[in-house]
């Protein structure tokens, strides 16, 4: 290569890797995480919606080292010294919102290669934990927040057995501070049992069901070994350790679920019956067909996380509302669900919309605002700390102008574990900017 060909590869170079530093430093956020909460606050004189139980019109919330001390209607009788008073009137109180399934922390810019952290390599990864990867000064998280959503569940994707999603709080320094549960569960995604037949579908109908098989018996395969190797380890403390075997412990004990990604019909019942015959505590991820399965799903006892009402119809013969309806047809069938918006990290606020979705579709309203609080907080396993207003239960919760599911509704004030966190974000800057140059108010 000659001296200015050897010039214009280094510019080139240059060019490229300055570009790249400047996107991912501008998707860095700038928000500077809430300090530990100080003194006792009540919030006072607002419409109180703890969610597990009716709606107070003028009711106050009191929470102090980040823990609720205090609910109940009519006025408070604290002592004004101590306590720092938000008055409310006129405004609402609401328990933070939870978006159940979401890589937010885990994908930034989904055209910059760099900035992705969603997948291990390989299609057996059950010792990867998503918290580990979790980027705390994402610039996606002020979005999310800036909406109600305080709490999350990053999941992990790729594969057959991906590993271990971590339930996060969406306020910290260090993703050690954000993160509540780094192993919620055990994430499988389960193969087609059902031939399709679709453009985009190349291998023909022997060819996929030769495809599941290796699947299924390989993920029969992983537990199967992981079983005899947690035992021989058991009889044995001196065995060498095998991380990915050993990472299996916590799903086939049941201390923890697994998160079975399943949508058509075939697969949920497959998914179930393998789930029942392991002993697992197992959860539906997905649940597009989940309605032809109640029977199988309520008999057990297995929830589902419902992913998206904004999609099309899972089928070409299915009515156009049926992902609009799905939610109220699970609840009249007794089949516990949450709903997650399975929306693009960047767009993860519209999570209360989805739910909005399905009450303008039959769902009552405040089982619609249960299923992105507490029935979402109960299945992820942690409904004794999150998801409702109650006494004892962490003060992750925000102060709104109305109802979260009306787009809008603004949310004014929130706290999580007690301290108060930055609402503001580079969109709201931006609109600032720009109502300033052009004179609005």
């Amino acid at each position: 290569m000659n001296f200015i060909g050897y010039t214009i590869m280094r510019s080139t170079i240059a060019s490229l890797v300055l570009t790249l530093t400047a996107t991912i430093t501008s998707a860095q956020s700038i928000q500077i995480p809430g300090e530990p909460q100080s003194r006792p606050i009540a919030i006072v004189n607002a419409t109180v919606h703890p969610v597990s139980s009716e709606k107070m019109d003028r009711g106050y919330v009191v929470f102090d080292r980040g823990l609720i001390t205090q609910v109940g209607a009519g006025e408070f009788a604290g002592n004004n010294v101590n306590f720092e008073i938000v008055d409310a009137k006129g405004q609402h109180v609401y328990p933070g919102l939870i978006a159940a399934d979401t890589t937010i922390g885990l994908s930034e810019i989904g055209a910059v290669r760099a900035t992705n952290d969603t997948s291990e390599v390989g299609q057996m990864t059950p010792e990867v934990r998503a918290a580990v990867a979790v980027n705390p000064d994402t610039a996606l998280i002020p979005v999310a927040r800036a909406n109600g959503i305080l709490t999350m569940m990053v999941v992990p994707q790729g594969g057959v057995v991906s590993g271990y999603c971590s339930i996060m709080r969406l306020d910290g320094w260090t993703t050690e501070e954000l993160t509540i549960n780094d192993r919620a569960g055990l994430v499988i995604r389960w193969p087609n049992v059902r031939p399709r037949t679709a453009w985009w579908v190349q291998e023909n109908e022997e060819e996929q069901l030769k495809q599941a098989r290796e699947r299924l018996d390989r993920i029969d395969n992983l537990f199967r070994d992981a079983a005899a190797y947690l035992q021989a380890r058991k009889a044995d403390p001196e065995l060498p350790v095998d991380l990915r075997l050993d990472s299996m412990g916590p799903a086939l004990s049941g201390f923890a679920p697994v998160y079975i990604h399943a949508n058509d019909a075939a697969q949920i019942e497959s998914a179930v019956a393998w789930a029942i015959r392991l002993n697992l505590q197992a959860i539906i991820v997905g649940g597009h067909e989940a309605d032809q399965c109640t029977e199988l799903l309520k008999a057990h006892d297995i929830p589902v996380i419902m992913i998206g009402t904004h999609r099309m119809p899972s089928r070409r013969d299915a009515a156009y509302d049926e992902p609009f309806t799905l939610p109220r047809r699970l609840r009249d069938a007794g089949v516990r669900f949450c709903i997650a918006s399975g929306e693009e990290p960047a767009h993860e606020r519209n999570l209360p919309y989805h739910a909005a979705k399905a009450a303008a579709y039959g769902l009552p309203a405040d089982e619609a605002l249960r299923s992105i609080t507490l029935s979402a907080a109960e299945i992820l396993g942690v409904g004794k700390t999150l998801g409702s207003l109650e006494v004892g239960k962490v003060a992750t919760l925000m102060i709104t102008t109305g109802d979260p599911l009306e787009i809008t509704s603004e949310v004014l004030a929130a706290w999580i574990d007690g301290s108060k966190v930055d609402l503001d974000n580079k969109q709201k800057a931006l609109d600032r900017k720009y109502r300033h140059r052009y004179g609005q108010p």
